[in-house]
């Protein structure tokens, strides 16, 4: 075959990689001693088509390339795992879905590949139900912000204008609450309503203000509907100058490389997430430098093993963490848990709104219910709101719908009775 021995090195394997192939025929074409006879033993120990090593060698000499050429990875938007998760995981249904949009679409194996990867690598699929749930109550309160916004219909501009009263002078809402006008990013709010500062919202802003003092850890709990993540959010939305707020969703059916992807996902890092835990977790740790509140809502869906990698991102040498654990039942999970429980600062319960709150509370939150006197308040909270605040909101939004679109409806019991069985689950 000619030399022998300078071809001695790379033929001594039974088959060897691109890179050592090609950069030892340069050297003999170099040396002006490369022949095809070269090119086909190359192509034999490479296990290759002799056509495929003469393209090898063009590639290195016009484009200085001996490795392949990387190949374009296809990568998912968030819009398309959505699409995803209501079709169930079926990626077929997603493929279609692509087709109808329009546009360049991926190959069905290829949308399989990279749903696969994705999963390996830690994505987690949400469960149907709980996004076509979601997604239903967003589409509600849309359509009922809408039909509060909307123009009056047959002698409807009264009813409109009660929905739009100005709001209350300074002080109106007095004693254990105070007025917020507006509204805090991540709090929904039915049309024309305002948050309010109750109490019990104060104990909150000020149990999560030591945490932050002292780096430390909070647990917020109580039952569902008291409005425990509008009062983190109420607590948060000014943070002193230096402190970042991360909330961090739990994902549904959470497992440790679920939580450790939805950490990832909420800090925003850049670049893809890791293949490795240890890279993730020290791409995290390095985002946890500096100081920071990480909020983890609906916390009484976490297993113990999640827990204790919250806790070991707090327990970081490097890491500047206040930990807000929130959620209803978020204090028997951390039971769980003696370690972490033993950390916890401060444990804030959120109740629900006192007979006395009700009138001040509730006529604050919305101008509507300003129109109605101050013992039928009562009696909306004795037989139907039981002082939880997301039973008040759901009323509200409720009796919002029902003047703008009932002739003639007026704000009385009857109409109440009705509504009631709207918010109340059947027994």
């Amino acid at each position: 075959m000619g030399e022998p021995g300078a071809w001695g090195e790379v033929t001594a394997g039974l088959k060897v990689s691109r890179p050592v192939l090609v950069a030892r025929l340069l050297e003999l074409e170099a040396a002006g001693a490369l022949t095809t006879a070269h090119v086909r033993a190359g192509a034999q120990v490479g296990g290759v088509n002799v056509r495929t090593v003469w393209r090898w060698l063009e590639a290195a000499r016009t484009e200085g390339r001996v490795e392949h050429r990387p190949r374009a990875r296809l990568e998912l938007s968030d819009q398309a795992w959505e699409v995803l998760a209501q079709a169930g995981g079926n990626v077929a249904a997603l493929h279609r879905h692509l087709k109808a949009a329009g546009g360049d679409v991926p190959s069905l194996a290829s949308l399989h590949r990279a749903v696969r990867r994705d999963l390996e690598a830690g994505r987690v699929l949400p469960d149907r139900a709980v996004v076509r749930r979601e997604r239903e109550e967003q589409q509600t309160r849309q359509a009922l912000a809408d039909l509060a916004l909307a123009g009056p219909s047959e002698g409807g501009a009264a009813k409109v204008a009660a929905l739009r009263l100005p709001p209350s002078e300074p002080g109106a809402v007095a004693g254990s609450s105070a007025g917020e006008s507006g509204a805090v990013a991540g709090v929904a709010l039915p049309a024309g309503a305002r948050l309010v500062r109750t109490s019990s919202v104060r104990a909150v802003g000020e149990a999560v203000g030591q945490a932050m003092a002292t780096q430390g850890a909070v647990c917020l709990f109580g039952d569902p509907g008291r409005g425990k993540t509008a009062a983190v959010r109420m607590a948060l939305s000014e943070v002193p100058p230096g402190w970042k707020v991360t909330w961090v969703p739990v994902p549904v059916r959470p497992s440790v490389v679920g939580m450790r992807r939805a950490v990832f996902d909420a800090l925003a890092l850049a670049g893809r997430f890791p293949h490795t835990s240890a890279l993730a977790d020290a791409a995290v740790a390095e985002a946890l430098s500096e100081a920071r509140v990480l909020v983890v809502d609906e916390a009484q869906r976490l297993p113990v093993p999640c827990l204790e990698y919250l806790q070991s991102l707090w327990d970081h040498p490097d890491t500047r963490i206040t930990l807000v654990l929130c959620g209803a039942g978020s204090e028997r999970a951390l039971s769980r848990l003696p370690q972490l429980a033993s950390r916890i600062g401060a444990w804030q319960e959120v109740p629900r709104l006192t007979g006395a709150e009700v009138t001040t509370v509730v006529t604050g939150f919305h101008p509507l219910w300003r129109t109605v006197p101050a013992p039928d308040l009562t009696w909306i909270d004795r037989s139907c709101a039981h002082g939880t605040f997301r039973t008040w909101a759901a009323l509200t939004a409720h009796l919002q719908n029902a003047l703008l679109t009932t002739a003639d409806a007026s704000i009385d019991r009857a109409l109440l009775r009705r509504l009631f069985q709207r918010v109340a689950p059947p027994l």
